[in-house]
């Protein structure tokens, strides 16, 4: 399964803001945009100085780079769902951000059972998670209302998720899922909407990038 095997900290540089892809460490001091907030690279420094007005496409293409970073997707996946998306009735953005987040480590990561999406995707093809009470190793699965997400009976015994188990009592999920933290379980409640989803995207920038 393709995906990105890079420093993440570089990513956040890039972008030019946290996007929150190493957990814990993100909100410390070690984070790497607090240490050094411009660009990587060997110009990176006096690329920020020196850097223009951005034109309409560069916009664009940092708005576009920036989601598909978050979400940990590589470029073929993602266009494959902004495809989809705009197949859908709706706006396109909005079916694009409802897409990505109903991707199964990501509702992994949304419910707090994982400090990333990197990691939640780890924890997936561990197999530690059931989706209506079958195992599921498969990250990019989309999830659908009424369907039941939850850590798996065998997993619920490793020290981690009974350590999880006592931090998820405080936790804040979307309006669109319902967690139990006594079972270790949520369930969809309904599909995710554009104010459900907290993220500062302008998901207008994508659909114009792959519209021109």
């Amino acid at each position: 399964m393709a995906r990105y095997t890079g420093a993440v900290c570089k990513l956040c540089r890039r972008e030019g803001q946290k996007l929150f892809l190493k957990g814990a460490r993100c909100y410390s001091a070690k984070c790497a945009l607090e240490r050094r907030d411009y660009p990587p690279g060997e110009h990176g420094r006096t690329a920020r100085m020196r850097q223009k007005r951005p034109s309409d496409y560069a916009l664009q293409l940092r708005e576009k780079q920036r989601v598909r970073r978050i979400y940990g997707i590589l470029e073929r996946q993602f266009r494959r769902y902004f495809y989809q998306a705009e197949r859908q009735a709706g706006l396109t953005g909005e079916n694009l951000l409802s897409l990505l987040e109903r991707r199964l480590d990501n509702v992994v990561y949304r419910l707090g059972f994982a400090d990333s999406r990197a990691q939640a995707r780890q924890l997936v093809q561990h197999g530690h998670f059931t989706v209506n009470g079958r195992r599921v190793t498969i990250p990019s699965m989309l999830v659908d209302v009424r369907d039941v997400i939850a850590v798996r009976p065998g997993s619920q015994r490793c020290a981690y998720f009974k350590e999880r188990a006592e931090m998820l009592d405080g936790q804040k999920t979307p309006a669109w899922l319902r967690l139990d933290p006594d079972a270790l379980s949520a369930q969809v409640n309904a599909l995710p909407r554009r104010e459900d989803i907290d993220l500062p995207i302008n998901e207008q920038l994508v659909v114009e990038y792959y519209s021109r």
